[in-house]
């Protein structure tokens, strides 16, 4: 564990967990060709150290190391690791909230995870888990990632009074929730929350507050962090022109347990896959209908009626909604393990189901 203001450890503080990511990394030639980077080369106490003086005393700092790659490299075990450490540290009274630095590129993925695993206990507890991250490497002439880091301490250590506890994201100025995240563009500084309804830092706005409020509601309980070896096997596979009936056989040969499919228009998917999907779902591969495009919602029977043992991924898209499958078959494994009759396609509804904000 890297440490600021040591002093403050066991006194009341703000955890901040490094993951790495754009945030930590280093291009070689940063005035020239700053996308030209590597990800994950600083540590986050030195991230942390260039912003100290703009940190309020009354704030103590506490840092910890979980990880330092590229996010596009993002594993179930971190998953499992960055899960259980937030849960550890919110159950800790001397920790007043935690921020998490990590990469865009899968952030909305951990934004979603951490609301089905920790929310209801953030949310219980008033304290706030921020993630953020960067879209520029840390020694980029116009680096966004210490302006990100400091605004994310400032929203986890803000009086509540502005929004209760939970799990949100903060980047360019602007506050989300976490599970709202959503990266629609490649460069633009404010890319994972760009299309999500959102907020300037320390400005809420009163209805997307009820909002916030209205998801947190709906959302009655934490399910469980898979061990790090035990993740459900799910994949993503896209329809799209001339899409073979081939793709799903071949996965009918492994021991996948679910897959997401990310359809044309509103989850449409090619007819070549259907009677092999069929075939899946009979073999007991969960099936979970989602979309291409980036905004929207796909719903039950629309346009086609779905086949037995698929299910609509609501306005999940389809990287979420893969984190919202392996978490619903896990509860069901674990629901079975006690004797009740509890399936995937009741968490998963459960999960789908949360209100959008905006």
């Amino acid at each position: 564990m890297s440490q600021i203001q040591n002093h403050v450890k066991n006194s009341s503080h703000i955890l901040v967990l490094g993951m790495g990511g754009t945030i930590a990394g280093l291009a070689s030639n940063p005035d020239s060709n700053p996308l030209q980077y590597e990800a994950g080369q600083v540590e986050i106490s030195a991230l942390l150290a260039q912003i100290q003086s703009a940190i309020p005393g009354e704030i103590g700092l506490v840092s910890e190391q979980l990880a330092n790659i590229n996010s596009c490299n993002m594993s179930e075990p971190l998953l499992t690791l960055l899960g259980r450490a937030v849960k550890d540290a919110l159950d800790n009274s001397r920790v007043e909230g935690i921020v998490i630095t990590h990469g865009t590129d899968t952030i909305e993925e951990t934004g979603l995870f951490l609301q089905l695993v920790c929310g209801r206990f953030a949310q219980n507890l008033g304290k706030r888990v921020v993630l953020t991250g960067a879209m520029l490497p840390a020694n980029a002439s116009n680096a966004d990632g210490l302006k990100n880091l400091l605004d994310a301490i400032h929203w986890a250590a803000s009086p509540l009074d502005n929004s209760p506890g939970g799990i949100y994201a903060v980047m360019g100025g602007r506050v989300c929730m976490a599970m709202d995240l959503a990266k629609r563009h490649t460069t633009a500084l404010n890319a994972p929350i760009q299309s999500s309804p959102s907020s300037p830092v320390g400005l809420i706005n009163p209805s997307w507050l009820s909002g916030v409020k209205a998801a947190e509601i709906a959302w009655h309980e934490d399910l469980s962090i898979p061990d790090g070896d035990v993740w459900p096997w799910v994949e993503i596979l896209t329809s799209h022109t001339g899409a073979r009936s081939e793709t799903i056989n071949l996965w009918l040969e492994s021991k996948v347990q679910g897959l997401v499919l990310a359809g044309t228009g509103m989850g449409s998917l090619h007819e070549q896959w259907l009677e092999p999907l069929s075939k899946a779902s009979k073999q007991g591969v969960a099936i979970v209908r989602a979309s291409r495009p980036g905004a929207g919602q796909v719903l039950p029977n629309i346009p086609e009626k779905d086949f037995a043992g698929c299910i609509a991924a609501g306005k999940f898209s389809a990287p979420k909604a893969r984190i919202a499958l392996q978490l619903a078959l896990y509860a069901e494994k674990q629901a079975k393990s006690a004797g009740k009759s509890l399936t995937w396609q009741d968490f998963f509804a459960r999960i789908a189901v949360l209100p959008e904000i905006g």
